[in-house]
């Protein structure tokens, strides 16, 4: 009597499961990388050696021709201060970047460090890399 069984097991790996999720990862990655935009103006900021902490924080822009913003948001230099106290009033740790570009009096930037001293928030000062 002869009994051997007719499934034999065959050792080969499938990788087609594995390629389906690393297509699917991919294409995740390749949406919400797009979904990911600063709300940064389009300044030319002194070089520096350094880096800047890129967490959720208030960028205060200062252009040549002495415009503020507000994130990308156009403000005047009286209502200044009120709007940045109304916008980091609600956050636990309030964080300026302070985005002055090249060829602003120190003033301006020093107008913005006094405010941020006088309600306690942290500056950091955006620079671009040498």
């Amino acid at each position: 009597m002869n009994i051997r069984g007719r499934n034999k097991i065959n050792p080969n790996f499938n990788m087609s499961s594995m390629t389906d999720i690393v297509f699917l990862l991919l294409i995740f990655f390749m949406i919400t990388s797009t979904l990911v935009t600063t709300s940064a103006l389009d300044i030319l900021l002194p070089k520096a050696s350094g880096k800047t902490e890129n967490k959720k924080s208030v960028a205060v822009s200062i252009t040549k021709n002495l415009t503020y913003y507000i994130d990308s948001e156009k403000v005047d230099e009286a209502s200044l201060e009120q709007n940045l106290l109304s916008l980091l009033s609600a956050k636990e740790s309030p964080t300026i970047v302070l985005r002055a570009e090249e060829g602003v009096p120190i003033e301006k930037a020093v107008k913005i460090m006094d405010i941020a001293n006088r309600n306690r928030y942290k500056v950091i000062l955006a620079v671009r890399p040498k």
